[in-house]
């Protein structure tokens, strides 16, 4: 069993930080050192991470990887890797593949699938529908991560619109809910609108206003009712407006059972955007205005919002074309997730104490994840050296996402992923991805 000593790192952790190192032993934290002290036990190899942040791995608690049935666009492969560059450790991937993941044998491919694929840790959501809250019950708890809902229609409509399951669901499952809150009864209406003063595919500008405000915070509002009726756990993926901010506690997460996650698109991106980048920036629930970035931002600092993940949702460049109706929704985004909040940290909208605990610790607390998500001696060496002071451009050539672009493309970043460990193992440094490694299924302390 070899062993790794890291050193001369600025550690960020549970809420502080210190000048220390680390040990690894295997695929292990062994010892956490403060200041100068030395192991206490011979080391194969040593790391200087000097000037550097030594943070754990990112938890990424929503991508769509497109894996199986939508592999022109992205699999497990191409998508880890792009995890790996971008100090992403583990992974909870959505259900809305070809075939949707609403059975268990559906469920148990995709476990299979991405032992073989997969070059960091992984977890799957299983996709609730209007039909089959009979398997819930028979889920397990110990490794699926949670029960995806969609409460309004989006890529691969798996939408959940009848009020009796919805409440079959939140009053069976035995796991957390996650749910995807738009009113499709509001967003059609406004699709009605535009279209006639639009035609079939109003512009792109258009996307937030059929997508709206009201759309989000009714089907936000109505998640809430069901999880409080029903006494539900209950986490509402990508919150993307300043309203619903209100339906949230502002206390930590072991206080709470209905939690709330922002995604790195509506903190780093605003409706001025489409200017530029027209559907490259379109997603489901949309970006909104200025106001409700600046409000998500500030959120960041409390406990509102819980944690940040991405929605990398990799689509063709082709399929970006045209519209807010016609361009298809969803973005790749999990390769630049880290430097693009650490963005945030250098303009003091929150510290690097903060974006550890919504994008490291929260995670693994929320979804009570076994030995992730901190520095703890006995905890999985899931580890990231991030250089706080190097700037660099983000160029087509260095993206691993299968679909080959970035909404990000051009952008001037100024702090950079050096290495990034799973389960003790180097999978990237140099700019190069160990694409040998594999990682290992995520465990529940449930």
């Amino acid at each position: 069993m070899t062993s790794t000593w890291i050193h001369n790192a600025i550690i960020v952790n549970e809420g502080r930080q210190f000048s220390g190192s680390i040990v690894i032993e295997g695929e292990f934290i062994r010892e956490v050192l403060e200041g100068d002290k030395a192991p206490s036990h011979p080391y194969d190899t040593a790391i200087d991470a000097k000037g550097c942040y030594l943070i754990p791995g990112i938890i990424d608690d929503h991508v769509h990887f497109r894996d199986p049935g939508l592999t022109q666009k992205a699999d497990m492969f191409t998508e880890t890797a792009a995890a790996a560059a971008g100090g992403v450790t583990s992974f909870m991937d959505m259900p809305n593949c070809v075939p949707q993941t609403t059975t268990l044998e559906a469920l148990e491919n995709k476990f299979t699938d991405a032992a073989n694929k997969c070059i960091v840790n992984y977890s799957f959501y299983f996709g609730a529908t209007n039909n089959n809250t009979a398997l819930l019950a028979k889920l397990d708890k110990k490794h699926v991560c949670g029960v995806k809902v969609f409460m309004g229609a989006s890529t691969g409509n798996m939408l959940v619109d009848r009020i009796d399951s919805l409440k079959r669901i939140f009053s069976e499952s035995p796991i957390l809910i996650a749910t995807h809150c738009e009113d499709q009864n509001i967003i059609r209406q406004n699709t009605e609108v535009f279209k006639k003063s639009q035609g079939e595919d109003p512009d792109i500008t258009c996307h937030p206003l059929i997508r709206s405000e009201e759309a989000c915070y009714q089907s936000s509002a109505l998640a809430i009712k069901l999880a409080k009726e029903t006494g539900a756990r209950l986490h509402i993926l990508h919150v993307s407006t300043a309203r619903e901010l209100s339906l949230f506690e502002d206390k930590p997460i072991k206080e709470k059972r209905i939690t709330a996650e922002a995604c790195v698109s509506h903190l780093f991106f605003c409706d001025e955007d489409y200017k530029t980048l027209g559907a490259r920036i379109k997603c489901n629930p949309s970006i909104k205005t200025r106001h409700d970035r600046d409000a998500l931002r500030k959120a960041l600092s409390g406990n509102r919002l819980d944690v940040i993940g991405t929605d990398h949702a990799p689509h063709l460049l082709q399929e970006k074309q045209g519209g807010a109706l016609k361009a298809v929704s969803g973005m790749p985004s999990i390769q630049f997730s880290l430097v693009s909040i650490f963005e945030l940290v250098k303009e003091g909208i929150l510290t690097v104490e903060q974006l550890v605990q919504k994008m490291c610790h929260a995670p693994a607390e929320l979804y009570n994840i076994e030995k992730r998500g901190y520095i703890r001696p006995g905890f999985r060496a899931d580890l990231v050296i991030l250089n706080p002071e190097h700037e660099w451009e983000v160029t087509a050539d260095c993206i691993e996402s299968k679909c080959g672009w970035s909404p990000m493309e051009g952008k001037i970043f100024h702090s950079r992923v050096e290495k990034t460990f799973v389960n003790g193992a180097v999978v990237y440094e140099n700019g190069t991805v160990n694409k040998d490694n594999r990682g290992l299924a995520l465990t529940f302390e449930r």
